[in-house]
């Protein structure tokens, strides 16, 4: 029997999330509702999820708090359901390691599509096997593991959400190569992703704080253009 994946959702008003349970349970996953932030936290430990919807608006602990106490210990994708629209808020939660932002009142299909195409790009190294052909990339005092999600800098392991990883060994996996920010939102987020190019920016910010220009290699700025994993050649 294949196992279901789980959703935890958070959200006080529990009408929306009775609704939203309905949606993924009709695509055939399973859910658990809790209704503030500061039940999430055990929750992880017990369900066990494999994503995160997190409304922002949260009674005591709030979803930005929520998402950062998550991020200190979980790689786990996390989607803020929010009604607040402003540009602000989105980069906020983004910059607080969500994976995706979606606004309220949404579209089932759209809140499912986005989701999936979350989970797609999501595979923990616990499910993941080592097989001969992974997919890494290694720099002096870096390597980035596609195939387990893991990233060692520096002689030490680097915790990283998802998207930051998919988007440091994208770049990596092509020095030199200057990418637009429109050609890597396409490649990160796929064509499923509603969202603006600064979305990349703020992911570049959240790598250049974990990881710092080195002698050899460095996430480089194209004022203009883009992006590139620029290497330092003999």
């Amino acid at each position: 029997m294949v196992n279901k994946q789980k959703i935890l959702i958070v959200d006080d008003d529990n009408t929306i999330a009775e609704l939203i349970s309905l949606y993924f349970t009709k695509e055939c996953f399973e859910t658990m509702i809790v209704n503030d932030g500061e039940s999430v936290m055990s929750c992880l430990q017990t369900f066990a999820p494999n994503i995160i919807l997190l409304d922002i608006m949260l009674p005591g602990m709030d979803g930005y708090q929520v998402c950062r106490e998550v991020r200190a210990k979980y790689s786990i994708p996390i989607i803020m359901l929010s009604a607040k629209g402003e540009v602000f808020d989105k980069v906020l939660g983004l910059e607080l390691g969500a994976d995706d932002y979606i606004e309220k009142p949404f579209d089932s299909k759209e809140l499912v599509a986005r989701a999936k195409a979350v989970l797609r790009r999501y595979k923990p190294a616990a499910q993941t096997s080592q097989k001969s052909d992974d997919k890494c990339v290694v720099y002096p005092d870096l390597s980035v593991n596609l195939t387990n999600y893991s990233v060692i800098y520096m002689g030490k392991n680097v915790d990283m959400p998802p998207k930051e990883l998919e988007l440091l060994y994208f770049l990596a996996s092509s020095p030199n190569h200057v990418f637009t920010r429109e050609q890597l939102l396409d490649q990160i987020w796929g064509y499923e992703y509603i969202g603006d190019t600064r979305t990349v920016d703020v992911h570049i910010k959240r790598l250049r704080e974990k990881i710092n220009d080195h002698a050899n290699w460095k996430i480089a700025t194209i004022w203009g253009i883009g992006y590139k994993f620029e290497v330092k050649t003999e």
